[in-house]
């Protein structure tokens, strides 16, 4: 049989080659290129950067003082205070400073501390944000995969329908024109070629568009040809779910190890400190300051005076100081009040997400745990309605074949055949997705679990 240029893509599908001779991508190959090419991850790495610059300064600011040194020059040409009498003179002077200065917060109520441990919080934050958003894109290559797979077994179904459709009308042409079939047959036969070519035509579109789907997903050039391999294991190979939700406790290691707990429940650890740390501004400040200074002066319009030396200057008009402040907040128009409230009230509403986080994972488990078992029970039935149906269109096919069907009554077969071999793949490839999905939760990541 001669194979059009559909038969070729769709084989070259299958057996994992394209017709260039380049390896398909397997599902763990279009996970990592998803990951390494989406924006989504960028930014979130770039979060995370940013979180460790804030970590870096919130230590510094909490345990290193500011230092500060500084130099100037001032020309003065009129009336000006001498600063070696500290008299008035009307002659050009010349002067230059040179200082350094140092100060530290030595209590600030914990503020600093509190704001250290805030800043520590986002970079774990940051971890687990980009965990939790690069789980969301595998299961959501996953399900895009497994529907490019599902729809690309049903276009080889159907091409093979139609295939078996012009045969069929070929022969009952044949046997009309020998007086052996009545025009109404013929008819017949060719209305059902054309509703499985039509049928091959929608198949084909709908394949397509779940493979832009993915591409979109994956970040894949729109224009690039995308080749998959097919994950569609013989069935023998399925077995029944490996796991026992009440020995494994699943939901208890999911609340402990998810992602999404752990963002919930740094929320919250962030929002404690905020409100720890607005606490702290009702408390007195103490801070330590010092500084060195010095200067250099002469007067130039004074032609018969002669400055001193700018080395015996520098030692000589050397000055430090030494000082320590305590502040204590009286009244601010209750600013400090009202931040206090809204950092409570944050506080509040992360210890409630966290709750809410925590009982939505014990459900999500139950149901996954659920819909596993129920897809590995519905592949079970589906495979044996595929047995019987395939059984049964085998057999119609040999009566339409030798005049013991009318085309009407074969179509219906051929129907329920489609219909029956379309739930058994969409069962297969359900079961390996809910089966993926619980194995997540017992702490295998869906990159992980690929080959």
């Amino acid at each position: 049989m001669k194979l059009t240029k559909v038969s070729v893509l769709l084989l070259s599908f299958l057996l994992g080659q394209s017709v260039e001779g380049q390896n398909a991508m397997n599902l763990k190959q279009c996970m990592e290129y998803a990951l390494e090419h989406s924006s989504e991850m960028l930014h979130k790495r770039s979060d995370y950067d940013d979180a460790l610059v804030e970590r870096r300064d919130a230590i510094l600011r909490a345990f290193t003082p500011m230092v500060s040194a500084g130099t100037n020059v001032y020309m003065n040409y009129g009336r000006a205070v001498d600063p070696e009498t500290n008299s008035y003179i009307s002659s050009t002077s010349f002067s230059n400073g040179y200082s350094v200065s140092a100060g530290m917060t030595l209590f600030d109520g914990f503020s600093a501390l509190n704001n250290v441990k805030i800043a520590k919080t986002a970079v774990k934050m940051g971890l687990s944000s980009q965990q939790k958003l690069e789980d969301e894109i595998c299961l959501s290559v996953m399900e895009a995969y497994f529907n490019v797979v599902f729809h690309t077994e049903m276009v080889e179904v159907v091409r093979l329908q139609v295939e078996t459709a012009r045969q069929n009308l070929t022969l009952v042409t044949k046997k009309y024109e020998m007086g052996q079939k009545g025009y109404p047959d013929v008819v017949q036969t060719d209305a059902d070629l054309a509703e499985k070519e039509y049928d091959l035509v929608q198949r084909t579109n709908q394949r397509e568009e779940a493979l832009l789907n993915l591409k979109a997903l994956m970040l894949w050039p729109v224009k690039d040809t995308l080749l998959l391999s097919n994950p569609v294991d013989d069935e023998g190979e399925l077995s029944a779910p490996s796991f026992i939700y009440h020995n494994l406790d699943i939901a208890s290691y999911a609340k402990e190890h998810q992602p999404a707990a752990h963002l919930a429940k740094l929320s919250m650890d962030q929002a404690k400190y905020a409100l720890r740390a607005a606490k702290g501004q009702f408390y007195p400040s103490l801070s330590l300051h010092g500084g060195w200074s010095t200067s250099y002066y002469t007067y130039p319009g004074k032609h018969d005076y002669k400055a001193p030396s700018f080395t015996s200057q520098f030692h000589n008009n050397g000055g430090e100081y030494f000082q320590v402040s305590l502040s204590i907040p009286l009244f601010d128009r209750l600013s400090r009040f009202s931040n206090l409230r809204k950092k409570k009230n944050a506080y509040q509403r992360a210890a409630a997400t966290y709750r809410q986080t925590l009982h939505d994972i014990e459900a999500e488990v139950e149901r996954a745990t659920q819909e596993s078992n129920g897809a590995y029970k519905s592949f079970i039935q589906a495979k044996k309605r595929m047995r019987v149906q395939e059984e049964s269109y085998r057999l119609s096919e040999k009566k339409m074949l030798q005049g013991l069907m009318s085309p009407i009554e074969y179509q219906t077969v051929s129907n329920a055949y489609l219909n029956a071999k379309a739930e058994y793949l969409n069962s297969i490839l359900r079961y390996k997705l809910k089966e993926s999905v619980v194995n997540f939760y017992s702490g295998i990541s869906y990159l992980e679990q690929q080959k």
